[in-house]
C-alpha cells in the first residue's frame, strides 16, 4: 500500500472520504475472541519471548504478535522500528476464563520482564519495547491496577508499566509468529507446551 493508502486517502474518482491514519490506528480493537474466550494484550520488551511464555500457559487458547498504540494504519515492522510510528511490540492473548484467569497473565507479564525500564529491555531499545498493559473491560483494567501496586511494593524503582485501553491491533508479519517455537534465529526449536519451564532463549 501506498503512503497516502496508509494515511488514508485514496486515490481517483472512488468518492472515499480522507480519513487520518491515527484515527484509524487508535480506535479500539474491533477484532472478536472465539466464543468463550476473552482477550488481553500486552507489551513487555521484544515479543517472541513474550509470545513463547504466554504460549505455555494453560487455559491461553492462541497468541498472535504484533503491533498497536501507535498512529500509523496497517505498519510493517520497518516503520514500528523506525521509532516514528509509536507502536509498541503486542502480544494478544486469547484465552479460557474459566481455565486461566486474567490474573494468571498478569503474573506472566510481571515474570517476563523488567518493568522499571523505558523503552528498553535489555540491549532492545526504542518506544517498541515499552512496557505495557492494554485492557479491553474495566476488571481487566482494575486488576491491572492492582496487580502494578502491589509489584511496586516489592520493587525499589519506579514501574513504568503504562495501563491504557486496547487499541487497534495489527497482526505482524507472519515469519514473527510463534518464532521462537518454530526454531528462532538459529533453527532451535523451544517447546511451547503447556506448563513447560524451560529457559526461554530469546532469540532462539
Amino acid at each position: 500500500m501506498s503512503w497516502l493508502g496508509k494515511l488514508g486517502f485514496g486515490l481517483g474518482g472512488r468518492g472515499a472520504a480522507p480519513l487520518a491514519s491515527s484515527a484509524i490506528a487508535l480506535g479500539p480493537d474491533d477484532d472478536v475472541p472465539a466464543i468463550g474466550q476473552e482477550f488481553a494484550q500486552f507489551g513487555a520488551g521484544c515479543f517472541w519471548g513474550v509470545e513463547l511464555a504466554f504460549q505455555r500457559v494453560p487455559g491461553v487458547t492462541r497468541t498472535e504478535v504484533g503491533y498497536s498504540q501507535g498512529n500509523l494504519h496497517e505498519p510493517t515492522y520497518e516503520d514500528v522500528c523506525s521509532g516514528t510510528t509509536n507502536h509498541s511490540e503486542i502480544v494478544r492473548v486469547q484465552y479460557d476464563p474459566r481455565v486461566c484467569r486474567y490474573e494468571d497473565l498478569l503474573n506472566v507479564f510481571w515474570a517476563r520482564h523488567d518493568p522499571t525500564t523505558a523503552n528498553r529491555q535489555g540491549n532492545d531499545v526504542g518506544t517498541q519495547y515499552r512496557s505495557g498493559i492494554y485492557f479491553y473491560t474495566p476488571e481487566q483494567e482494575k486488576a491491572a491496577g492492582e496487580s502494578m501496586e502491589g509489584h511496586q511494593k516489592a520493587l525499589s524503582r519506579k514501574i513504568m508499566t503504562e495501563i491504557l485501553p486496547a487499541k487497534k491491533f495489527y497482526k505482524a508479519e507472519e515469519y514473527h509468529q510463534q518464532y521462537l517455537e518454530k526454531g528462532g534465529r538459529f533453527g532451535l526449536k523451544q517447546s511451547a507446551s503447556k506448563g513447560c519451564s524451560d529457559p526461554i532463549r530469546c532469540y532462539g
